[in-house]
């Protein structure tokens, strides 16, 4: 059994023993190396992943050939682009292991076999999507309402354990600066 995927799930539903037997059946244990990728833009994206260890981002490459690094995914989260996984389309992202991962994959097949046969099934799969889509609107909010240096603060709020963790190049990325602009920002926050 995966103890943490369950507790995850358990966060939008109630699942009793055997329903958590049965999910944990139809999950697949990955190991990935830094740098690997789980999803390679133009790749159809076939599994939801969950995150046991390691540390994973999103992004995107720009036609001049630079990456834009979109989100962050960690430990005890789940991992998939979504669009790509729904509706079967080549996907624009990538998801790459910034550090080694093990990963627990769940194919679209036996995603759809939770739903229809977990008791909370369906309930689960609506919850965690509301979840999803709340985070990703607020995200996109702030990347047009909010200045560099508060969508810094964002990352900072929603990440606290990441700083060390992700290279400052992904974060100046992620909050829309370049690196120099992230560093003059981090030295006014300091004062």
């Amino acid at each position: 059994m995966y103890p943490s995927l369950i507790s995850a799930i358990e966060y939008f539903i109630r699942l009793d023993d055997a329903e958590k037997e049965f999910i944990s059946s139809l999950v697949i244990p990955k190991t990935f190396a830094k740098g690997d990728h789980l999803l390679r833009e133009g790749q159809v994206c076939r599994d939801v992943g969950f995150i046991e260890t390691g540390l994973i981002r999103y992004y995107q490459t720009k036609d001049d050939g630079e990456d834009i690094t979109l989100h962050f995914g960690k430990e005890n989260e789940f991992t998939c682009n979504y669009q790509s996984f729904l509706d079967h389309s080549l996907s624009l992202t990538a998801i790459q292991c910034l550090e080694p991962s093990e990963i627990l994959l769940i194919s679209y097949d036996n995603l759809q076999r939770i739903y229809e046969e977990v008791r909370e099934g369906q309930k689960f799969g609506r919850l965690a999507c509301e979840f999803i889509y709340l985070q990703a609107q607020s995200q996109l909010r702030s990347m047009y309402t909010d200045e560099p240096e508060q969508r810094y603060l964002n990352f900072v709020n929603n990440y606290p354990d990441l700083q060390q963790r992700v290279p400052q190049y992904y974060i100046s990325s992620f909050v829309g600066v370049k690196p120099p602009s992230l560093s003059r920002i981090r030295k006014r926050l300091a004062l």
